[in-house]
């Protein structure tokens, strides 16, 4: 779940669907003014300009100034969708794990196959053409394998999904497969073989296992609760400034801070896990979680994209959203492989 700068002036990559956690306060006022390049880089729009003064001369304020975006919040969003459309998705796994846990393999099959769609659309700005078709179908294929036979199996299904890409692009000549092969593996890997250990958690142990994924969901929201707070609040030192300028090491402390209390009674009341091992969990989660949010934002800078999508109303695209939790999954997936024989 990507933390984006509440601000107008973003630069490429940043994700401007939710308020940034690790707000700081720059110290130079104009910055963001300087830097008009940066904004032109995303596809579809115009460099910013200098907002207009109004006339009567120097000293008056600027036009515009204090009026309050139409239709959004903070970050210019549709607020309204944007809570609407996030309460569904979080009801929907929910749903599936406390009702039915077989049915979060269809959540799983139906979001890896939506980010493979995602990762291909966002490659495709720089000259590559990942085959849709065999990604997708092995997107399907890992979920599968991950949830009825294994670790072992989806490592299979990973081989096989590359194996049956660079076949596909066989048949236009072997420059295709250079030029197409990267790009295929990082969306075999990225999306549908981190999000296939959420299967793998699940059938960990057929009573906990929906409460292990709970657990994990609840970690990394507590952790991005935690960096905003912590963030709008205490922020002044920048985390990652070439990669989310609005980080701070203030909000990161809050987000493993968060995420180690919360996990700590979590796991102790649903799991009867120690508390020493709750907060190391929760703790390990949030640091992974923030660099799931940090590699794709990296990744949008570089593909000069703003969204990988736009899929969700007020939130930009699935794998938006699953930044976060794509390399919390398979760290929790070790963890309780550790903690619970304990």
């Amino acid at each position: 779940m990507s933390y984006v700068d509440p601000r107008a002036r973003q630069i490429p990559g940043d994700d401007t669907s939710v308020p940034a956690p690790y707000f700081h306060e720059s110290e130079d006022p104009n910055a963001a003014v300087r830097r008009p390049e940066a904004v032109s880089a995303y596809a579809g729009t115009e460099p910013m300009s200098e907002p207009a003064r109004e006339e009567g001369g120097p000293g008056r304020r600027r036009a515009g100034r204090g009026r309050k975006p139409q239709g959004g919040g903070r970050a210019g969003r549709n607020l309204p969708a944007a809570i609407a459309v996030g309460l569904s998705l979080g009801l929907i796994v929910l749903a599936s794990l406390l009702i039915q846990p077989v049915a979060l393999l269809a959540v799983l099959v139906v979001a890896s196959g939506i980010g493979a769609w995602e990762m291909a659309r966002a490659l495709s700005t720089t000259g590559a053409n990942p085959p849709l078709i065999p990604l997708v179908a092995g997107s399907v294929l890992m979920t599968g394998l991950a949830w009825f036979e294994g670790a072992d199996a989806l490592v299979l299904g990973l081989i096989v999904t590359i194996g049956a890409a660079v076949l596909w692009r066989l048949a236009d000549g072997v420059a295709a497969v250079r030029r197409d092969f990267t790009p295929s593996v990082l969306i075999a890997v990225y999306g549908p073989f981190l999000l296939s250990f959420a299967a793998m958690l699940v059938r960990m142990d057929e009573n906990d296992g929906p409460l292990m994924v709970i657990c994990t969901l609840v970690a990394v929201v507590l952790s991005d609760t935690g960096g905003y707070a912590a963030g709008v609040f205490l922020g002044k030192h920048p985390m990652a400034p070439k990669i989310s300028p609005k980080k701070s090491w203030e909000g990161f402390a809050g987000s493993v801070t968060a995420a180690a209390i919360g996990s700590s009674a979590l796991l102790f009341f649903l799991l009867d896990v120690p508390v020493h091992w709750g907060l190391l969990f929760g703790a390990v989660i949030s640091v992974m979680a923030v660099l799931g949010d940090l590699a794709e934002s990296m990744l949008k800078r570089d593909l000069k994209v703003k969204d990988m999508s736009n899929l969700l109303p007020g939130h930009g695209g699935l794998m938006d959203r699953l930044d976060s939790i794509l390399f919390a999954v398979p760290t929790a997936y070790l963890l309780f492989a550790i903690i619970l024989p304990s």
